[in-house]
């Protein structure tokens, strides 16, 4: 429903008309949204998948046992106390989870980028992931971290890291873009 209402924002974000801006930013949002199939994070991890996806938080499957299967308290553990958050056990780190078809996640992020639209997003963070606002937030995000200059270099890796902070994913990342790259070229 985003996209589907979304040409005016794409051209004003200056991805419509170029083809690999387009691929770029499609791969990125395909890779975090699960082929839009998940708008908002999903925290319910097995403690051994906590110690794949945070390794230095969870080093090994013990120390992740407590948070398996407990999206509040592991959102808590991942997030309190980063990105503008409040401490661990605030809620800051369950309410400002990833959302939305870039994952805005963090409070800084939801405070930055609703003020950017005038939308206020710390009060409403399920916005993020609304059709109404969902691309306008990734296109936020996306121009504020200047990712059309590293597609326009077509630095996958470096648009990932910006994206994800770091290069989870990076793998899935270059398949979407392999798979999305051809047709938008037609």
């Amino acid at each position: 429903a985003a996209f589907d209402r979304g040409d005016d924002d794409l051209a004003k974000a200056g991805i419509q008309a170029n083809p690999l801006r387009l691929a770029h930013f499609l791969a990125q949002v395909f890779h975090e949204t699960d082929g839009l199939t998940i708008l908002v994070e999903d925290m319910n991890y097995s403690a051994k998948r906590m110690t794949q996806v945070w390794p230095k938080r969870f080093p090994t499957v013990a120390s992740a046992a407590p948070y398996a299967h407990n999206p509040k308290a592991l959102a808590e553990k991942t997030y309190g106390g980063r990105m503008g958050n409040g401490p661990e056990g605030s809620g800051d780190g369950f309410r400002y989870i990833g959302r939305g078809l870039i994952q805005c996640t963090g409070k800084v992020s939801y405070a930055k980028f609703g003020k950017l639209l005038g939308v206020d997003l710390l009060a409403n963070p399920d916005l993020a992931c609304s059709p109404e606002w969902a691309l306008k937030v990734a296109l936020a995000e996306w121009g504020e971290k200047r990712c059309n200059e590293r597609a326009d270099r077509n630095a996958i890796k470096d648009i990932s890291v910006a994206i994800n902070g770091g290069l989870i994913g990076y793998d899935d990342r270059i398949k979407r873009f392999s798979k999305v790259w051809p047709i938008v070229q037609e």
